[in-house]
């Protein structure tokens, strides 16, 4: 789960490639699946892939009349139940009901996540990005450990993204409690700790013979950009002076349908067997970062983001902010 581990497999899929045509052919009729941010851009395609394969899916939400909105679109075995990643103890609760309703847990999407955020601070005092992108899931999933271990080759999938390379985790202020906020900092520092929790998790699942993943789903127009003005994403490139899409986000950008496809390619792609652990991007193993490369800024994974010690490092680090909820 090294960044020796990070060898591409040459799938066979193109870049955009929508979900369903990943799962052609694939039956996941009697799967359970569960999906945080379900209802709404990739998340929501995410439901809608699984759903039409024939998995009960279950979304937790946070903004109940938004989501049953979303969801009434959805054809299958689609529920949900109210959930807030920033509120360990809605978390705890959805668990437990999640629990209650099925003995084993097929699939879990760790999807939800917010992006460059104002500073804003989630449960005893966590960065918000961090808290929710990372503990929030962190949490969910020790909850759900006992039905993933249950399952026959349980799946969970971390949506991290290529924004892990601004970056690493920063062990002496996660929280941004000594140095200035940095949005995008805090960012990165999020999608680092979502390709670790993968490795991590892994080892953790390996007995049971399930597997974790992390995925990096492409550069997608979601709500995810709320928090950035207009003039921010001009300057980024993804929008034009005009504030259409830029030349460069027309080409390079997915539809949130094809940004749901390394998701669902990571949860049910065979030839990921025996890979546990590794970042996957363009529905495929990312190979790591070649620094000299001019695409390296948006392709590969740096060696940061899949380092086996660090990945170890920051679970004993989640337990410990974990523990302090109680």
């Amino acid at each position: 789960m090294a960044a020796s581990d990070q060898q591409p497999t040459n799938a066979g899929f193109p870049a955009k490639t929508s979900a369903l045509d990943v799962l052609d052919g694939i039956d996941l009729s009697g799967k359970t699946a569960v999906v945080t941010g379900g209802y709404s851009g990739i998340g929501l395609e995410t439901v809608k892939a699984l759903a039409a394969k024939g998995a009960k899916v279950i979304v937790p939400v946070r903004s109940p009349q938004k989501a049953q909105d979303a969801l009434a679109q959805v054809n299958g075995d689609v529920t949900s139940a109210a959930m807030d990643l920033a509120d360990i103890t809605s978390v705890r609760r959805f668990a437990a009901d999640v629990l209650t309703q099925t003995d084993t847990l097929d699939l879990l999407i760790n999807n939800a996540g917010i992006m460059a955020c104002p500073e804003t601070r989630v449960g005893p005092g966590w960065e918000a990005q961090f808290g929710v992108c990372h503990m929030g899931h962190f949490a969910l999933t020790q909850d759900l450990m006992p039905a993933l271990q249950k399952a026959s080759g349980a799946r969970v999938v971390a949506l991290s993204s290529t924004g892990h390379k601004l970056s690493d985790i920063r062990w002496d202020d996660v929280h941004y409690t000594d140095e200035p906020y940095d949005k995008w900092q805090a960012y990165g520092q999020a999608k680092t700790a979502n390709a670790l929790f993968a490795n991590a998790l892994a080892r953790r699942l390996k007995d049971s013979g399930g597997h974790a993943f992390s995925v990096h789903p492409g550069g997608i127009f979601t709500p995810l950009q709320r928090h950035l003005p207009k003039e921010e994403m001009i300057a980024l490139g993804w929008l034009g002076a005009d504030g259409e899409p830029s030349e460069l986000a027309k080409q390079g950008f997915k539809t949130p349908e094809q940004g749901a496809s390394t998701t669902v390619w990571a949860a049910t792609a065979a030839v990921l067997d025996g890979k546990a652990g590794v970042y996957c991007e363009d529905c495929d193993v990312a190979a790591v970062t070649d620094p000299d490369s001019p695409t390296a800024r948006f392709s590969g994974v740096n060696a940061h983001a899949c380092d086996d010690d660090s990945a170890e490092r920051l679970w004993a680090l989640s337990q410990d902010l974990l523990a302090h909820t109680h």
